[in-house]
């Protein structure tokens, strides 16, 4: 169970009171992730669904959110009872009491009790908010509720009449995030930028993937991260052109690149960060020359990433920057407009340029709105992740040939330029050649 430092029920009670304002009326119910098992009879560590602990700061499986709007809106918490026989097992649990005196909730109940409960609570209501379609079981479970109130009908008794789903209200509210939000996500940057440097000091040519993978997990979880936000890409030589690689047990090569995309999660907010580096320390002149028009890319799309601008603009930036070095190094033949038209720099750069951050790691939040890329606002957090990768092919100059080149970082949109949550992480050509020397 997640044991956070000070916790400050208010911020959570003011989201719920957001959501139950957002919502107008009626009656939203937000699930936590179930437990999930690995194997037999293991589970997969623990993590709260993400809208839910938005809501509730409430890490404990089997608990559900109930959210009644109106003018005296009222939230409740369904979460297991207090079980001295099942906490010798499993440990600690705060019991439907402590849990409503913890966490602010106007009640709190067993979560057996919430079959029965709902249908009370969706009378007269004009309208029920879930989940709708995240998993059948809540589907079914919402229909029996509904169908629970029809059948008091013929005793005047109304039944919601609309269904929405609560998680377009959520993935607004969660986009633009609030100071204590950003507090942790920087925190989560300065713990994963130091697994980052750990993983350049360690790494050299004999070495394994897995072994550096270990170096990372093992920075990260002594500076009090709880978990990887994702599991980490290690990927050494043409293992970096592979977009998800995570096989991770490859041995690493002098002279070629170590690709590693990592980052930790602290208290649910994930930290993504990528560098690549030389595994013997010093950049060949190709992959120096691949490397520096990555970083160019980057930073003209981090020079777009400014409140007023529109989410392409980042992308469209480094894209530019991208096409115009593949024809510099021989990799396209034309002109730049022809392989901005007919998208021929895809071959060598086939993702976006970022995505949303937060709670998840790809977090909530529409990248259009009727048709048109989204502005971007101060507050909302970003990745900018430019690279290339370059396969082997007959086409492709021999020095070039298995080079895979990513930098990202996580971003803070702002009403001037952007503010780099994980600038602490070395990316300069010199400050990692200087890194993995003084280190060897």
């Amino acid at each position: 169970m997640m044991k956070l430092t000070d916790l400050d029920s208010a911020r959570y009670v003011a989201r719920r009171r957001r959501l139950a304002a957002a919502m107008d009326e009626g009656v939203a119910v937000v699930p936590t992730a179930p437990e999930r098992i690995r194997n037999r009879d293991t589970h997969y560590p623990y993590r709260f669904d993400s809208h839910f602990w938005y809501l509730s700061g409430f890490s404990e499986p089997e608990a559900v959110l109930v959210i009644v709007a109106g003018r005296e809106p009222r939230s409740l918490l369904f979460c297991r009872e207090r079980s001295a026989e099942r906490e010798i097992w499993d440990g600690f649990r705060h019991g439907p009491d402590a849990a409503r005196e913890r966490f602010g909730f106007d009640a709190a109940y067993p979560i057996a009790a919430l079959d029965e409960e709902m249908p009370k609570l969706l009378a007269e209501q004009a309208a029920l908010h879930y989940p709708v379609g995240a998993d059948a079981a809540w589907d079914a479970r919402a229909m029996k509720w509904l169908n629970a109130v029809r059948e008091k009908a013929r005793a005047g008794v109304a039944a919601p009449q609309r269904l929405h789903d609560v998680r377009a209200l959520l993935d607004e509210m969660r986009l633009v995030k609030e100071p204590d939000e950003l507090a942790v996500m920087r925190r989560a940057a300065a713990i994963s930028a130091r697994g980052h440097h750990r993983a350049m000091r360690a790494a050299r040519p004999g070495r394994f993937e897995y072994e550096i993978e270990a170096e990372l997990l093992y920075e990260f979880r002594r500076h009090g991260a709880q978990f990887p936000a994702y599991w980490p890409i290690v990927a050494g030589g043409a293992n970096a052109c592979v977009l998800h690689y995570v096989f991770n047990h490859a041995a690493l090569r002098a002279g070629d690149l170590l690709l590693i995309d990592a980052g930790c999660e602290l208290d649910g907010y994930a930290a993504d960060i990528t560098r690549t580096f030389p595994v013997s320390g010093r950049f060949s002149p190709a992959q120096r020359d691949v490397y520096a028009l990555v970083l160019e890319a980057q930073r003209a799309a981090m020079a777009k990433v400014r409140a007023g601008n529109a989410w392409n603009e980042p992308h469209d930036a480094a894209v530019r920057v991208l096409a115009q070095g593949m024809l510099d190094l021989k990799l396209l033949a034309g002109s730049l407009e022809e392989a901005l038209e007919k998208e021929t720099y895809k071959r060598f750069y086939m993702h976006r340029t970022g995505h949303w951050l937060g709670l998840d790691v790809h977090d909530t939040g529409d990248y259009k709105r009727s048709g048109e890329w989204r502005t971007l606002v101060a507050g909302m957090t970003l990745t900018v992740e430019p690279g290339l990768y370059i396969r082997t092919a007959d086409d492709v100059p021999e020095p070039l040939r298995d080079i895979g080149v990513r930098i990202e970082d996580d971003v803070l949109v702002t009403s001037g330029a952007c503010e780099v949550l994980t600038a602490e992480t070395v990316k300069d050509i010199a400050e990692i050649e200087a890194l993995m020397r003084d280190a060897a």
